[in-house]
């Protein structure tokens, strides 16, 4: 049995958008911190007291490799909820007192990935492929 699939210009838009956030929070977030490994060590805050080491490495994991993740569509909406939570951490704890100029950028990468672990990757993503993938297979061995 064949699996038809439609794709509409709202898959489009998600693909764009859901690249376009992961691009922007890599390139301003992930890639300086590991360009500059040592500094970031030194400069991350420990909000939750878990250690300074793992909120460096969780704040590079998910600025990094999560957003890697998000642009390709693979585990979607579990690396989005993780940006997500760094970014809700810089928010709600450690910019909690600050004004607004401080609370915007934490803000708005908190509800674009809000919305992409809501929605996921769409029909552009590779999540949707491999579940397209395994349904066929499904399929095959009925």
């Amino acid at each position: 049995m064949k699996v038809i699939t439609i794709i509409t210009n709202k898959d489009k838009g998600l693909l764009v958008f859901r690249v376009l956030a992961a691009i922007a929070i890599f390139k301003a977030h992930g890639l300086p911190k590991l360009l500059n490994y040592q500094e970031t060590l030194q400069h991350i805050p420990d909000p939750l007291g878990l250690g300074s080491l793992f909120s460096a490495h969780f704040a590079i994991f998910a600025n990094v490799l999560c957003a890697i993740l998000v642009a390709l569509g693979l585990f979607t909406r579990v690396a989005a909820f993780i940006i997500l939570s760094l970014t809700l951490t810089g928010l709600l704890v450690i910019h909690f007192n600050d004004s607004a100029k401080f609370q915007d950028v934490p803000l708005i990468y908190s509800i674009v990935f809000g919305y992409i672990t809501y929605i996921g990757s769409g029909k552009y993503g590779l999540d949707y492929k491999l579940k397209a993938r395994n349904k066929e297979n499904e399929c095959n061995t009925i």
